[in-house]
């Protein structure tokens, strides 16, 4: 008997409202960023400014799809997904918000307490309360279910010692959203729990991780005796690997996912120019084919999120292809330009270019590794 899989992307039906947001995204987005320099705009969701979070949240652009007595704005997945790809293509600074209004605020939205939402995502719609992801933990690789992290049962709260790493901006964060232990047990995937966590918390040191640029973007949070009240408890005891999972369908299956290297792909059709070689046009064809059909598989598992679908497998698709065609766009533009890679140059292919160059690799890493992902495809498909 041959088994049938659901691996398909449906069409995501015209909505007039997205297109209206476009242009107005658009015309926002070209006055706040007239100025910007390809190589900040390379940076893109490493771009922290809170000044951009705030501006866009008065816009109304954050927490779009929440309802509106917790701060959000009732619009649908299709509209957020259109503010989303015109901020990641312009390469405006989203890292701010972007936490927080990708994942950390749908999770409390979904298992959060009722004091919790009115508190915490009006200030994430705002544009002024910031998270971070506690997932990853030393000597773990991209294994997320070897968690050590452990928080113990006791009569006013929870105890919890562990260490999170690679922990985004968590040194701004005001929360995380903690994934850890709560039972024993032999069942790698059970006995795991969420958390909310006041970064403010004592117990907590968060230390930097420098970057080989010599920047400070990721972090390591030791938490040491830390106590959490009973209502830190995000979600069901125990069900927290499966809140996980869902929680990483947002993450994985956005513009993201294909649009890192967009600055350095519009500064090569500049250098370019209007008439390219037969090699070029073949090549940047071949670029806009691939980037096409996978704003298109994209598209639709936001469609599939809009009708309250599950699309992991489509999303680990989307994220593993996208990450290919990230990784691959630099190396492209450096075989068809003889342009070096230099962050100091007023050559915006140069720059944005030596910035890319340098984050690629962990384009196929963040949001799950390219062999993580293939083995949640090969699952999906019954293969393994």
């Amino acid at each position: 008997m041959t088994a049938s899989f659901d691996i398909s992307f449906p069409a995501v039906p015209v909505s007039p409202e997205a297109d209206t947001l476009r242009l107005e995204v658009r015309a926002f987005l070209r006055e706040w960023l007239r100025d910007r320099e390809p190589i900040k705009k390379a940076e893109s969701w490493n771009g922290f400014d809170p000044a951009f979070s705030r501006a866009i949240g008065a816009r109304g652009w954050i927490g779009m799809r929440w309802p509106k007595e917790y701060g959000g704005h009732g619009r649908s997945a299709l509209e957020r997904y259109v503010v989303i790809e015109e901020m990641l293509a312009a390469g405006a600074p989203v890292a701010a918000h972007w936490f927080a209004d990708r994942q950390s605020g749908p999770a409390l939205l979904r298992y959060g307490t009722e004091a919790q939402r009115r508190e915490i995502l009006p200030r994430i719609a705002r544009g002024e309360c910031y998270f971070a992801v506690g997932m990853s933990e030393p000597d773990s690789g991209s294994d997320l279910a070897s968690v050590r992290t452990r928080a113990v049962d006791t009569a006013d709260g929870f105890v919890v010692n562990g260490t999170k790493l690679w922990t985004s901006f968590a040194h701004h964060a005001h929360y995380m959203i903690l994934f850890c232990k709560t039972e024993s047990g032999e069942d790698r995937h059970g006995g795991t729990s969420q958390f909310l966590v006041d970064l403010a918390t004592p117990g907590i040191e968060i230390r930097p991780i420098l970057m080989l640029t010599g920047e400070h973007h990721f972090n390591e949070v030791v938490l040491r005796d830390v106590h959490l009240p009973k209502d830190a408890l995000l979600g069901k005891r125990g069900d927290g690997w499966n809140q996980v999972m869902s929680e990483l369908s947002f993450e994985r299956s956005g513009p993201e996912r294909f649009l890192s290297s967009f600055t350095v792909l519009v500064e090569l059709l500049r250098e370019l120019g209007p008439r390219p070689d037969a090699r070029s046009t073949l090549a940047i064809g071949r670029i806009a084919a691939r980037m096409a059909v996978l704003r298109r598989m994209s598209h639709s598992v936001a469609g599939m999120l809009e009708a309250s679908k599950d699309p992991a497998l489509q999303a680990a698709i989307v994220k593993d292809l996208g990450a290919v065609l990230e990784q691959e766009i630099p190396e492209i533009a450096r075989l068809l330009v003889n342009v070096q890679p230099d962050p100091d140059s007023l050559n915006g292919l140069s720059a944005a270019l030596a910035y890319t160059i340098q984050h690629a690799p962990s384009f196929s890493i963040r949001g799950g590794t390219r062999e993580i992902l293939r083995g949640i495809i090969a699952r999906g498909l019954g293969l393994r």
